[in-house]
């Protein structure tokens, strides 16, 4: 019975690897799969509009929006380190913009980054709103 079983497990996933293989290349060779592609990232690299902040969770998805807001101060700290303001700023003003006591935040932001981008950031946040 174990030699029948392995020959069964190996066809069947012959099958299906010939399953993926067929329908990948189907999609490939569509005339309009670039075409939506392309637009699609398009799409993604557009701002939004309205609030300024893209790739905003749901607001009664409290779990989403810590998720958000952590990724937001991550990115905004990582590019800063780089020496990247402007992005660093965007992320950290999103972060702030979600965020529930954002004068706490920016009293603590105030403390750990320098003068000249505490005050970009500033600038930033009268343009991002929710």
């Amino acid at each position: 019975m174990g030699k029948t079983s392995a020959i069964a497990v190996g066809i069947c996933g012959a099958l299906f690897v010939g399953y993926c293989i067929y329908f990948d290349r189907k999609r490939r060779n569509d005339p309009n799969f670039k075409k939506r592609l392309q637009e699609r990232r398009r799409m993604q690299r557009q701002p939004t509009k309205g609030n300024g902040i893209s790739g905003l969770p749901d607001q009664k998805d409290a779990e989403g929006m810590q998720a958000f807001f952590l990724e937001e101060i991550q990115l905004g700290e990582e590019f800063l380190s780089q020496g990247d303001y402007e992005i660093g700023v965007t992320h950290l003003s999103n972060a702030i913009a979600i965020c529930g006591q954002p004068q706490q935040l920016l009293q603590v932001l105030q403390q750990s980054i320098p003068t000249p981008i505490f005050h970009l950031l500033l600038m930033k946040l009268s343009t991002v709103s929710l």
